[in-house]
């Protein structure tokens, strides 16, 4: 009995060692798809002779910095740093867009891009904080990780405009009464993430949700391409940033 259950044991530390890996490669790997997706939107945004959100020269450092914090973080090496180094990176960029005067983006839109935003740089302050280290040699930094986890907790509030609700009803069984229940188990959520109480189950249940977020809601590009005019590649780059919140929920999940 002993050995089956030191065996039992032995299979899910496995588990659990195998998600982490899975949630880090999603969240290290992300600033690689936030370049390929920016250059493609702007690329798509040359054809309409518009401009990119950020000056030319500025983006092409900014680009530069993420693929160098993200191969850094990709190898293992300094991932801490390099995760902190690319929250900031992120940080300063999405302030360089708001400011430049070239983002025009309709009020929903912009609280749905903005607050990915945030969510995944609280994901790589979870990161930089030393979750999801297989092999921990420093002590975790937990205030760290608490702003990261209110970070994800500010994007689980603002889910809730009338074209997330279009979407999520065109997108889910139940009518209204399933949305609202939906919307509460985000409020709830929400709560435990910015309290710090009860994260490990509500990041268990967020790695649950996020998936069939990503493939039924934002995979829907006949409703946000055709219908609500967000451009392809912006799409991309927002159902990117989700994979790369639900590499965080799952970093949270296993190592919270």
């Amino acid at each position: 009995m002993a050995a089956g259950g030191g065996g039992s044991g032995r299979r899910r530390r496995g588990a659990l060692r195998l998600l982490m890996r899975v949630g880090s490669v999603l969240l290290t790997r992300f600033p690689f798809w936030h370049c390929l997706s920016g250059l493609l939107l702007n690329a798509e945004r040359a054809e309409a002779r518009r401009k990119p959100d950020i000056q030319v020269p500025f983006l092409y450092f900014d680009m530069g910095a993420a693929v160098l914090c993200a191969s850094f973080m990709s190898f293992g090496v300094k991932r801490r740093w390099f995760a902190l180094g690319a929250a900031l990176q992120l940080a300063i960029s999405t302030y360089a867009a708001y400011i430049g005067g070239y983002a025009h983006y309709g009020d929903w839109l912009k609280v749905r891009m903005y607050s990915r935003t945030i969510a995944i740089i609280g994901g790589l302050l979870v990161l930089a904080s030393g979750a999801g280290e297989i092999y921990r040699q420093k002590p975790r930094n937990r205030s760290l990780q608490s702003t990261g986890q209110v970070f994800i907790g500010i994007y689980l509030i603002c889910v809730h405009s009338k074209e997330d609700r279009q979407a999520y009803l065109s997108g889910i069984p139940g009518g209204e009464i399933a949305l609202q229940l939906l919307f509460v188990l985000y409020g709830i959520l929400a709560l435990s993430f910015l309290s710090g109480y009860y994260i490990t189950t509500a990041a268990q249940i967020l790695s649950v949700i996020l998936p069939l977020v990503i493939l039924f809601i934002d995979g829907n590009l006949g409703y946000w391409h055709d219908s609500r005019r967000v451009e392809f590649w912006n799409q991309m780059k927002l159902i990117g940033q989700n994979v790369g919140i639900f590499g965080a929920s799952i970093i949270l999940a296993t190592d919270g």
